[in-house]
């Protein structure tokens, strides 16, 4: 009992770790850290706009209420500045016929009520600024245009933060795990992926990339290597209907860098196989990406999927999601190289070879016979 639950916490362990290695996670976000960077974090001010997009919504909707209360408080600070130089203020002890800068400030409180009803241009008509003081028509006409700025800025970031096709994305689902098992009488690894919405994907192109450390041959160790993976449906792998889940694979032939994997051996492999679907949001035009990776423990060899399409007696056709990510075990060879050798095992037994060790030699018939 000890031992067993000992190799259960050591694979848990080890499956942990694997696991945390991966560049990107299934949902699609990149695990990587950029450490001694020679410029500035001041370099991110300068694109602000893209900066502000990339914040988690706490953070950006902490600097939207800091802008907006900070602009009032200070213009706040400003018209009680105005009031206190022109001696509008009841400790002042102003005259009947005293004409104040701006009608009824009686302090800070009143003062910051009054930035606020000027820059969001509420206009209770309490508060007005009169024709008084230059300084006081300046400082409207200059909270105004900077009130407008900042509501465009905040409410346009926003909006651009909710209607960002990186939303749509989490819409495309993949499969849990890659299969490897025969399809046309060739051996392919095959991923499911399906859109949850009935818009559709605008000329939708699908791709991979298998990450893997490598070593060159003059002695180089290049971490996270890139080898491109070509998945096609049996349409092609561009301008996709993706009304439906679809079922993409990608052939293991002698270029396929799974050629010399087995079904023993694919589990000691170091690599990850990370998928793409690029596309056009239909409803908005926006070009979109969907990502997800595959480590070794989630290629399962010689399984695939079970079909998840029927037709309803209505007509319809029906999409079962309960079974998107099931697999079903079936017969496939333990390698791709051995399917090669079987397949040219039997196109050799169709054909006939010569001996080039076969001599023909003729005998010569006599006609006389000796008794």
């Amino acid at each position: 009992m000890f031992n067993y639950l000992r190799k259960r916490f050591t694979s848990h362990i080890r499956e942990r770790s694997r696991r945390r290695a991966r560049l990107v996670s299934k949902d699609g976000r990149c695990n990587i850290e950029f450490g001694n960077v020679e410029k500035s974090r001041f370099v991110f001010l300068i694109d602000i706009w893209t900066t502000i997009l990339d914040l988690r919504w706490r953070y950006k909707m902490t600097i939207f209420i800091s802008a907006f209360l900070g602009s009032w408080f200070l213009f706040g600070l400003l018209w009680y500045v105005v009031a206190y130089i022109h001696k509008d203020l009841p400790e002042f002890n102003p005259s009947i016929n005293h004409t104040p800068c701006v009608e009824n400030i009686n302090g800070l409180t009143s003062a910051f009520l009054f930035s606020l009803e000027t820059q969001v241009t509420i206009g209770y008509g309490f508060r007005c600024v009169t024709e008084q003081c230059a300084t006081a028509i300046f400082l409207l006409i200059f909270q105004s245009i900077l009130g407008v700025i900042i509501n465009s800025f905040m409410c346009g970031a926003i909006l651009a933060k909710i209607s960002r096709s990186k939303n749509r994305a989490k819409t495309i689902t993949f499969s849990k795990n890659a299969v490897i098992s025969k399809r046309g009488g060739k051996l392919c690894l095959l991923i499911r992926v399906a859109n949850l919405r009935k818009s559709l994907l605008i000329g939708s192109h699908i791709y991979g990339k298998l990450l893997k450390t490598t070593i060159t041959p003059e002695g180089e160790t290049i971490i996270l290597d890139q080898v491109n993976i070509e998945f096609v449906v049996d349409a092609g792998n561009e301008n996709l209907f993706f009304i439906s889940p679809l079922t993409i694979y990608h052939i293991i032939d002698k270029n396929s860098p799974f050629f010399h994997m087995a079904a023993e051996t694919i589990l000691q492999q170091d690599f990850e196989l990370v998928v793409f679907l690029d596309g056009t949001v239909e409803a908005t035009s926006a070009t979109c990406q969907v990502r997800t990776s595959y480590i070794p423990e989630e290629v399962l060899w010689g399984y695939r999927f079970a079909p998840i399409v029927s037709k309803t007696k209505e007509g319809k056709y029906r999409v079962d999601f309960q079974n998107f990510s099931k697999t079903v075990a079936v017969e496939t060879p333990h390698c791709a190289f051995c399917l090669y050798n079987e397949k040219e095992a039997k196109a050799k037994e169709k054909k006939g070879y010569d001996n080039p060790a076969f001599v023909l030699s003729e005998v010569s018939e006599t006609s006389d016979t000796k008794m």
